[in-house]
């Protein structure tokens, strides 16, 4: 019998992988915002895991129908960019910071993952 996940990282997993492989530009596009505006409260750094750790699994499990839609390099580049994020929110003296900071950051110095619809 599966057990259903629950804890707020495996969701944010499971939520990635499903835009991901949704083949619908527009929500890989608005994933990264999305994740952030569902799990406010998250470490902002989870976001970069569930992004990491999604896009590993599908690289792991969906290599094949991923040639046609290439969302590895994508989940992987994602990754880098909300690091790069993190990073620029804690240097500015949000430690820990929370998804909830990286959406005030985009909002007021970054607006590259809101634009994005």
């Amino acid at each position: 019998m599966a057990t259903e996940r629950t804890a707020p990282l495996d969701q944010m997993i499971e939520f990635v992988m499903e835009e991901m492989l949704s083949g619908n530009t527009q929500r890989k596009q608005a994933m990264v915002r999305n994740l952030a505006e569902r799990w406010p409260d998250q470490p902002a750094l989870a976001l970069v895991y569930a992004v990491t750790s999604a896009t590993e699994a599908i690289e792991d499990s969906f290599r094949e129908a991923a040639t046609e839609d290439p969302v590895i390099p994508l989940g992987y580049r994602l990754s880098a960019l909300i690091s790069a994020d993190v990073h620029a929110v804690q240097s500015m003296g949000q430690t820990p910071s929370v998804a909830e900071d990286l959406l005030h950051f985009w909002r007021r110095v970054d607006p590259q993952f809101l634009r994005l619809q």
